[in-house]
């Protein structure tokens, strides 16, 4: 006779898994200034890391090698020459490498060996579309030696991949993968636009994120082309206000990027790309839960164990019937604040609490990406 298994001996925090990549912003290493008209020097890129990357409120920072890089070369010898100084507090550093078995790539993990204490992600190009599952296979070895630590991040950049993608994901070192719409696009010869991508590619971003879901992983967002020249002010974190703000001082393009943000938020993505940072707080205020929000999951989840219906029966919670199904929701949008650091340390215990009375199968229902799991 089989019994159900509980979390009734978990302490930590292990079993919600590892955060979340949330809002990436592309920090091109080495860039053009148009208005000198010239790549800048080793000098004048260390200067403007340490005055806007050290600062960044973004999840994490992805530092690109690929397409957007032009001087590749001099760009590792930032990296090799900034990163071990950077002050890592809560930020993750991720950085996006050459496709597979190529000249750059080869170079690109010989920096990555030399920054494997500085490096949490390797974000690949093209993933799969050269040699297929076999890519992420070789680079996880590769990373076994190096640091294991690092994760994987696979961009879908081609239906090819799209269609290996339980295969890219079945490697322990990849959590999330990203789609990556505009290569997608030309590859699939679709004509998306800067307003309506989200349902011009939605039947292909649909089917990765059911394969995603199956497979336990998490999905990145497309990169949106528009920029706002206004940024919203940080402090703006409640719905209410961010609506406002955004009638009162909001461009067309502040509504184009937080309408998508929310769209791909409440589909279940686990993060979204972005190339300019006034599009940072923008789309972390879509994907995080309000506080609101989070206090009323909490009241939810209380009243549900309060009324022994945690595990079947039902509730009235402000004018709704809420049941089994419901409560799982309202834990999610806990797990996803404290998966986006947004949870304080009282409130992910209470999380904690929760979950150590639910069986195990109805937490992998609810929340596959612990690590416990």
């Amino acid at each position: 006779m089989y019994q159900t298994a509980y979390l009734t001996d978990v302490t930590d925090e292990a079993v919600l898994g590892d955060f979340w990549p949330g809002i990436q912003l592309y920090y091109p290493p080495v860039k053009y200034s148009p208005a000198a008209g010239v790549y800048e020097d080793l000098e004048t890129a260390s200067q403007r890391m340490k005055k806007h990357a050290h600062a960044t409120n973004a999840h994490t920072l992805l530092f690109d090698l690929e397409d957007g890089c032009r001087q590749k070369a001099l760009s590792r010898e930032l990296l090799r020459q900034e990163l071990p100084q950077f002050p890592r507090s809560d930020v993750q550093i991720a950085v996006r490498i050459n496709p597979f078995r190529t000249d750059e790539y080869e170079k690109d993990l010989a920096m990555v060996r030399d920054l494997a204490d500085h490096v949490d992600v390797i974000v690949l190009a093209k993933a799969g579309e050269a040699y297929g599952a076999a890519e992420i296979r070789d680079l996880s070895a590769w990373l076994e030696g190096v640091n294991s630590r690092i994760t994987i991040q696979p961009i879908i950049e081609h239906p090819k991949s799209l269609k290996l993608a339980p295969e890219l994901m079945q490697y322990s070192t990849v959590k999330h993968v990203v789609f990556g719409i505009h290569d997608f696009s030309k590859a699939m010869a679709i004509h998306i636009t800067p307003e309506g991508w989200t349902q011009e590619l939605k039947t292909y971003l649909d089917l990765l994120l059911f394969e995603a879901r199956i497979q336990g992983k998490g999905v990145i967002g497309g990169v949106e082309v528009l920029i706002n020249e206004t940024p919203m002010p940080e402090d703006f974190v409640e719905i209410h206000d961010v609506r406002r703000w955004l009638d009162l001082h909001g461009e067309t393009e502040s509504h184009v990027v937080y309408r998508h943000a929310c769209h791909e938020a409440a589909m279940g993505l686990t993060g979204k790309q972005v190339i300019h940072p006034n599009h940072i707080h923008l789309c972390k205020v879509a994907f995080t839960p309000a506080p609101s929000q989070v206090q009323r999951n909490i009241s939810i989840l209380r009243a549900a164990v309060e009324a022994d219906a945690l595990l079947g029966g039902a509730i009235r919670f402000e004018g709704e019937m809420l049941d089994p199904p419901m409560f799982g929701k309202a834990l999610q949008g806990l797990l996803r604040a404290r998966a986006l650091r947004a949870l304080s340390q009282e409130d992910t215990q209470f999380a904690l609490d929760i979950l150590k009375q639910l069986p195990m199968q109805v937490i992998r229902e609810n929340w596959p990406y612990g690590t416990l799991l």
